[in-house]
């Protein structure tokens, strides 16, 4: 058996020692990978199959970073020797330690990990000569003291990959790591395209300050080209338009499991009319819940 220790919540782990330690396991098959990327993007640092006797270190050198690493998550299957016995050890290690570590175990049915493994073609770690089958029940037998003392068991027989994120982030997630991070990205065609645009508005339909004489030298950033901007016909329409697509972007977005953003707002030198629109949609932008928004002027102060 795993043994007793005590059972606390998120806000309750690490209050000591300021680290939040995680525990993943389960059924090869289960979702074990899935469930690794999904804390990478919620801001763990994910360890797969480290050694069982070095854990403990691994999560002290990762305290000892001054705030750089401060979610530590190890993954760990039977691919470790004597597996239970090892992972028990690690964990009242951890608890004396005042890491207080939380143990995720992840399941399905044996058809549907049968089905799994078929469909890539894989056999099972615990297979040996025997039938995929044999596999299963051993490692489920293995595996039965570890998800009887876990924090959460989830089964993911009928879950898609999107529903397993959600969960884990439910569980896992602080509302600052489960926002989508929107860049709007400001720039001037007549220096090119940004690479790592995700959608681009092209706001040269909009009068070009750059041809009134009191505004060529001011950028988007100052009230003058600002409200210049903002007061042209099909401005405000525009805006509130792309800010409608940009909320239903960004919820399917989220519901697709993609963290990031990069809008970009092109105009023909990144001056004017793409600082001062960038500015306001960010602004728009910042009041939707579930999103962090910065604003980047890519190509302001090159002309």
């Amino acid at each position: 058996m795993i043994g007793e220790r005590t059972i606390v919540s998120a806000q309750e782990e690490g209050r000591g020692s300021g680290m939040e330690v995680a525990v993943v396991s389960g059924l090869s098959g289960a979702g074990r990978s899935t469930a690794a990327k999904c804390l990478e993007d919620l801001g763990w640092f994910v360890v797969d199959n480290l050694p069982p006797e070095l854990i403990a270190t691994m999560v002290e050198l990762g305290a000892q970073a001054r705030g750089a690493i401060t979610k530590v998550a190890v993954v760990m299957d039977v691919r470790s020797r004597a597996f239970t016995d090892d992972l028990a050890s690690v964990i009242k290690d951890l608890d004396a330690r005042g890491y207080k570590p939380r143990v995720l175990f992840l399941q399905a049915t044996d058809a549907v990990l049968v089905r799994r493994f078929e469909a890539v073609r894989r056999g099972h770690p615990m297979q040996g000569d025997g039938r995929l089958a044999d596999g299963i029940t051993a490692e489920r037998a293995l595996l039965e003291p570890l998800r009887d003392e876990a924090d959460l068991v989830l089964d993911t027989s009928s879950l898609s990959v999107h529903d397993l994120r959600a969960k884990i982030e439910d569980a896992f997630g602080s509302e600052s790591s489960t926002q989508t991070r929107v860049t709007v990205l400001s720039f001037g065609y007549k220096y090119g395209l940004p690479m790592d645009a995700d959608l681009v508005m092209d706001v040269r339909f909009l009068p070009n300050p750059f041809w009134i004489p009191e505004l060529r030298d001011h950028t988007g950033l100052e009230g003058e080209v600002r409200n210049y901007v903002l007061s042209q016909e099909g401005a405000d329409e525009f805006l509130d338009r792309y800010h409608q697509l940009l909320r239903l972007i960004g919820a399917g977005y989220k519901r697709e499991g993609k963290r990031y953003l990069t809008l970009a707002v092109g105009c023909t030198g990144g001056k004017h009319r793409s600082v001062a629109i960038s500015e306001e949609l960010a602004q728009r932008l910042s009041n939707e819940d579930g999103m962090a928004v910065k604003v980047v002027h890519r190509d302001l102060g090159r002309e």
